[in-house]
């Protein structure tokens, strides 16, 4: 008994001395969480999306916010859904996402600055189509909570943009077809590990 309740102080003296950080890790709960997008189409309304298979960890460096968090995401782009599967079928083609060949899209976070109250600056690497981008998005901490089974759990909403032809995603597409511009909409919900 007495070597554990050492062992306790001399792990939080050394947190406080040295300024240590014990992070926490959290884990996607896919049952409340979506990766969408949507992209304009024809120049006149917007077509919607997301991909059903997704996972994301999400590592931080204290529990009293996501400051200096660590989002990893990986997407199956086989998964991808639009409502209509003649449509996914061609996106998950060679002329868009080529699944075979290129099976997942990962976004890991290299940056989390708050930027004010909820908001903050989540910048990192996208991968796609086997290339490699930086990109910056905003995710609003929508607070916590407690699930049924009493964990604790995280919810963010996460926007940005990027445009499709810096991954070559569907070269052949005039952008007066689909837009180059590409809307990421992500609700993700996240539970303590």
């Amino acid at each position: 008994m007495k070597k554990s309740i050492f062992a306790i102080l001399f792990v939080s003296l050394l947190s406080f001395s040295f300024g240590i950080v014990l992070s926490t890790s959290w884990v996607l709960d896919s049952a409340h969480s979506r990766l969408g997008f949507k992209v304009l189409h024809m120049g006149i309304s917007d077509a919607n999306g997301a991909f059903d298979k997704v996972t994301c960890s999400v590592t931080t460096a204290n529990d009293q916010d996501f400051v200096d968090a660590t989002f990893d995401l990986t997407a199956d782009a086989s998964s991808i859904n639009t409502g209509l599967s003649a449509r996914d079928n061609h996106l998950k083609s060679e002329d868009f996402f080529a699944v075979s060949q290129y099976p997942s899209i990962n976004f890991k976070s290299t940056t989390c600055k708050k930027i004010k109250g909820k908001k903050y600056l989540l910048t990192g690497n996208l991968s796609m189509h086997g290339i490699t981008k930086e990109v910056t998005l905003t995710a609003t901490h929508n607070g916590y909570a407690k699930n049924r089974a009493g964990i604790d759990v995280a919810g963010f909403k996460i926007t940005g943009k990027f445009k499709r032809s810096d991954f070559s995603i569907g070269k052949d597409m005039p952008f007066t077809i689909v837009a180059d511009e590409i809307n990421v909409e992500a609700d993700l919900e996240v539970t303590k590990n």
